[in-house]
């Protein structure tokens, strides 16, 4: 995998029903809402109840159905709950949660993220705006913001 971008953007889970019509189009089969959803952000937050469910088989075809810099950011679950191993696959301990990731609905302020970004640059690090909400005028927002600054 090459290095990842700066500045990643993305929702909890790709599967939200209001986004039919609006990201997806009305007749996008349901087994093709992850690769469509990979072709407008980066990576994707999962809830340690979503991912520690998933077969292997589920894992596989995610993984083939995403880019090679797509990222799955996932919630920490039990002691037992142990990840796929993949660079692509990353455990949001909180520690590196802290260091790599921005609640988009709980800092929808641009200026403010646009400052993290700047100081995320300086580490080297990636950061993963994240919207809870699934708000799709933030995340796009985010997404011009991340053109502006060339990331």
């Amino acid at each position: 995998m090459t290095s990842l971008p700066l500045v990643l953007t993305g929702a909890v889970n790709w599967d939200h029903p209001e986004w039919r019509g609006s990201l997806y189009p009305e007749d996008l089969p349901d087994d093709w809402l992850l690769s469509y959803y990979n072709t407008q952000f980066q990576a994707v937050y999962l809830p340690a109840a979503v991912w520690q469910v998933a077969s292997d088989a589920d894992w596989a075809q995610w993984l083939q159905d995403t880019q090679d810099g797509f990222c799955f950011v996932l919630e920490p679950g039990g002691a037992a709950a142990v990840p796929p191993a993949s660079p692509r696959i990353l455990l949001a301990m909180p520690a590196w949660s802290a260091e790599h990731v921005w609640w988009l609905d709980e800092a929808p302020d641009l200026r403010i993220l646009a400052q993290r970004i700047t100081q995320q640059a300086g580490t080297g690090g990636p950061l993963f705006v994240i919207s809870r909400s699934a708000n799709l005028g933030l995340l796009e927002r985010v997404n011009t913001l991340r053109q502006v600054m060339g990331y």
